[in-house]
């Protein structure tokens, strides 16, 4: 941890609850953009956490814009620096119903057209400030208050659906493995033009789980093979030493979901279908790797 600065750019005085994995990892996104960054924030839990002005958590300039507009906003953003001769990071930090549902056009848009910038997604897999409403990313299984039965669809692809835009680069992170996450915001930050990262951000209220589990959550979910860290950099995919490890030796999918509550009473067929996604997803993704595809 020692190559991560100790400047902080989001203070201990932020709205968020406790153990909260989404305020975390936007803790170590900032220390790698660096003070010279402003962020685009649409409406989601971040928009809560940061305070009401001018009591705000942050420590750079945050503007907060409508569901649909965070890419959108950032594009007439990033243009007017550029125009300016400025090298501001421009930095739309959004949640998954903000990104994968409601913001996707806008996203689209703003990589069709090839917008200086990087997009993160930070994912709850559900609607996280309004209640824990299912999103788009919400995976099978998972009880959420508009799915109390347990959602019966996938999580939605968003990383195959950014891919297909060709960005220079693009990742995977999550907040329980800092130093990945700190190195994939700056090597994303040192390229010009659309890059995007998505990082899961486990949520105890949300999944219902104990606070003190976020981090254990977040590993939990890469040992188990349901959330894959990996790179694509121009095309090329090299996954992420985490990663590599568990596809030799993954931890049970069950060890990951037995602490959630949200998971509770889960059919068998509900955990087949989960460990199905998982393992195509794996498959996919070492054969582009190997460069098999």
């Amino acid at each position: 941890m020692t190559e991560i600065p100790k400047d902080e750019y989001i203070f201990k005085c932020t709205s968020a609850c406790a153990g909260c994995s989404d305020s975390l990892a936007l803790r170590y996104v900032l220390k790698a953009a660096g003070p010279e960054t402003v962020l685009v924030i649409p409406a989601c839990c971040t928009s809560v956490i940061q305070g009401a002005y001018p009591n705000t958590a942050m420590n750079v300039p945050v503007y907060n814009v409508a569901f649909a507009a965070a890419a959108a906003c950032a594009s007439g953003m990033s243009a007017a620096f550029r125009a300016a001769g400025k090298k501001t990071h421009v930095i739309v930090y959004a949640g998954d119903g903000g990104t994968v549902d409601i913001g996707i056009q806008a996203l689209s848009g703003a990589f069709e057209r090839g917008t200086d910038f990087l997009y993160i997604c930070y994912d709850n897999e559900a609607y996280g400030n309004t209640g824990m409403q299912r999103s788009g990313a919400t995976p099978a299984g998972a009880k959420t208050t508009t799915t109390p039965a347990g959602k019966e669809e996938n999580k939605k692809d968003l990383d195959a659906i950014v891919a297909a835009h060709n960005p220079p680069y693009m990742a995977t992170a999550c907040a329980a493995y800092p130093k990945d996450l700190f190195s994939k915001v700056q090597k994303a930050l040192s390229l010009r033009g659309p890059k995007f990262i998505h990082v899961l951000a486990p949520c105890p209220p949300g999944w219902r789980y104990s606070s003190e589990m976020s981090v254990e959550m977040g590993k939990l979910a890469v040992r188990s093979g349901m959330w894959i860290l990996y790179e694509r950099e121009f095309g090329k995919v090299t996954i992420s030493g985490p990663s590599k490890a568990a596809m030799i030796k993954p931890v049970p999918l069950e060890e990951y979901l037995a602490p959630q509550g949200r998971f509770k009473g889960i059919s068998k067929e509900a955990i087949a279908q989960l460990k199905s996604q998982a393992e195509r997803n794996a498959g996919r993704l070492k054969k582009e790797a190997d460069g098999i595809c």
